[in-house]
């Protein structure tokens, strides 16, 4: 496969408050994916940014008596840091406040205004009058006009996925006041996205989106696709719009666009990359987006019909994962049920999170049970018992009677082979996001790997002849399908490749993987990963 050059980005954390492991997960899975087309030599880039504006940000920021500038700061540092904890590889992280930003906003309003893509309508609102402020989408809650499921948000309802006006709600309170509002009237602007339907029909089609994600946006070409409102009343934290007083571009409109501006940062840091041959319409380049299913309405209508009027490319790929659940219910910070992963690095390792959750990914959009219990077996079970002790039991063999010493020729050419034979199905899963099918195909590799060495009883070989070339041979291909199995895990388990990479004295890359190391000099063994005390759990859980 000749190299490719691919742009990964994943959503953009709103910039109120800290990340959860609902954020790692999809963050994880798309640096696992990156760090996978980086091994295969391809041209990877990597961005994110913070989402940093909003009314959730001002009011917050006022509870806290700082700026709305003061509050993105200090969180963009905190969130930084939270993702280096995890080894999550982005090469720009960014700020959806920034010049870049406010450039590539104003570019794209002026593009579709002038081609009478954008109305002014007066709109009923609800307002808030105790607060004297118009509620956005996410501060009323009412009942799903839909489905009828309570506690829902004035936009979208995550129950059955339906969209629509805050003032379709049944019942609706402002969670500001705890009070219905009212409605009044304001003008504001919006954005025919009925314009595009028949282009977006045709795009959906295309390849870009999996089977479950076009059933999904099929079902709103079904109902009808609305003109999007993309303005919002001051009081509010953002960029104005040009030419109209007191109205700030919604969060919803600038927030993707921090993809493009987030890698113009990148192009300006790095003056080899060119950001015309990336977003330009006609890019020979890929594009993927990695984000979780309650903004699939915004990533295959709004996103692409933005993108076709103003000619950037549109995304090759978005790939949809569902959300991360402890007990049954959402992890969500607006919802206020959530495990800090600043909170989650104090009591666990980052490979632990990161292997648990590829234990249970896949490339659908079924949600995803934490359950710590589970959690240390795995973890002790998989990543101790099998991995690690695999490369103990015969490291200590070829340290203590062979000098450090593998053997000229492994013993059992056919088992190794049928190790490396088993990339062709590892690269298909890591391809196709099926990280849960690399877990299950690891562990069968680790489970024959670890019988072989049972059945070769090598402890018994050593007390007979300690320098036996058959013992230095079986313990030479422990060794070696150790490395194989560490090799696929790689993109997985990043801080335990590093310590593998010093034990074994190599670089553990995907073209080695057919090529034995023999008669190769390896480290003394060290410790290359701590068992779980089950205490910890309840350490992390009654902090």
């Amino acid at each position: 496969m000749p190299n490719r050059k691919i742009l990964v980005t994943c959503a953009l954390p709103y910039a109120n408050g800290s990340l959860h492991l609902g954020h790692m997960l999809e963050h994880i899975q798309a640096d696992i994916w990156v760090r996978y087309q980086r091994m295969r030599g391809h041209e990877v880039w990597f961005i994110s940014a913070d989402d940093a504006h909003g009314t959730a940000i001002m009011l917050q920021s006022e509870k806290l008596n700082i700026s709305p500038e003061h509050l993105i700061n200090t969180i963009f540092k905190e969130h930084k840091q939270d993702f280096l904890n995890f080894n999550i590889s982005h090469d720009n992280y960014y700020s959806t406040h920034s010049k870049e930003n406010e450039y590539f906003l104003n570019k794209i309003f002026f593009k579709l205004n002038k081609k009478g893509l954008i109305e002014k309508k007066i709109i009923s609102q609800f307002y808030d009058n105790k607060k004297n402020i118009f509620l956005p989408d996410r501060f009323i809650k009412g009942t799903c006009p839909n489905c009828m499921a309570n506690d829902q948000y004035g936009d979208n309802c995550e129950v059955c996925s339906a969209t629509y006006e805050p003032i379709d709600l049944i019942n609706p309170v402002s969670i500001l006041s705890g009070k219905n509002p009212i409605l009044k009237k304001t003008q504001h602007l919006y954005f025919n996205l009925p314009y595009f339907k028949s282009i977006l029909e045709k795009w959906i089609y295309s390849g870009v989106l999996e089977k479950s994600i076009i059933n999904k946006t099929e079902e709103w070409f079904k109902i009808g696709l609305k003109k999007w409102c993309i303005s919002r009343d001051a009081p509010y934290f953002g960029f104005k719009i040009p030419h109209f007083l007191n109205k700030y571009f919604y969060v919803w409109l600038d927030a993707p666009i921090g993809y493009i501006s987030s890698f113009k940062n990148l192009c300006d840091k790095n003056k080899k990359l060119n950001f015309n041959s990336f977003w330009c319409e006609k890019s020979n380049y890929e594009l993927y987006h990695f984000i979780g299913k309650d903004i699939i309405y915004f990533h295959t209508l709004f996103w692409p019909s933005i993108l076709e009027a103003t000619n950037f490319r549109k995304p090759n790929g978005i790939f949809v994962h569902g959300y991360l659940t402890m007990n049954g219910l959402k992890l969500s910070k607006s919802r206020g049920s959530l495990l800090k992963a600043s909170d989650w690095i104090k009591y666990f390792d980052s490979d632990s999170l990161r292997y648990y959750l590829s234990s249970k990914l896949s490339n659908n959009i079924n949600d995803i049970e934490i359950n710590l219990k589970d959690f240390v077996y795995k973890i002790n079970s998989d990543l101790v018992n099998k991995l690690v002790n695999l490369a103990a039991r015969n490291a200590s063999f070829i340290n203590q009677n062979f000098n450090h010493y593998l053997s000229y020729e492994l013993n059992n050419r056919k088992l190794f082979q049928y190790f490396v034979n088993s990339k062709i199905d590892i690269e298909n899963f890591l391809e196709n996001r099926n990280f849960s099918a690399v877990i299950r195909k690891v562990i069968m590799l680790l489970d024959i790997a670890n019988q072989y060495i049972n059945e070769q009883k090598p402890w018994i070989l050593a007390k007979k002849n300690r320098t036996n070339v058959k013992l230095q041979m079986i313990s030479t291909l422990g060794i070696n399908l150790f490395r194989i199995v560490m090799v696929f895990l790689k993109p997985i388990i990043p801080n335990l490749a590093k310590k593998t990479e010093i034990f074994l004295n190599i670089e553990l890359t995907w073209n080695s993987i057919d090529k034995p190391l023999l008669s190769h000099k390896i480290n003394k063994f060290q410790f290359l990963y701590e068992r779980i005390n089950s205490e910890k759990i309840n350490d992390f859980l009654y902090k």
